[in-house]
């Protein structure tokens, strides 16, 4: 089956100039990416995910849609 899924992430740039990004695919499933740059590491990240996702299952989901100033 195949489902999209929206994860949220942080990216950020460590002291030696790697691209580090991270996110929770459920509050007990970490995936992690890292680049040379900030694309190469959330491209990695979104290998990681997906990854992640066949061995822990994808998580449910609930999507709000909010203003945001």
């Amino acid at each position: 089956m195949r489902r999209e899924i929206h994860v949220p992430f942080l990216v950020e740039q460590d002291e030696d100039g790697v691209w580090t990004a991270e996110a929770a695919l459920t509050p007990d499933a970490f995936a992690n990416g890292e680049g040379e740059t900030r694309e190469a590491a959330l491209e990695d990240l979104r290998a990681a995910i997906v990854t992640l996702a066949a061995e822990v299952g994808a998580p449910e989901q609930l999507v709000v849609t909010v203003e945001v100033p």
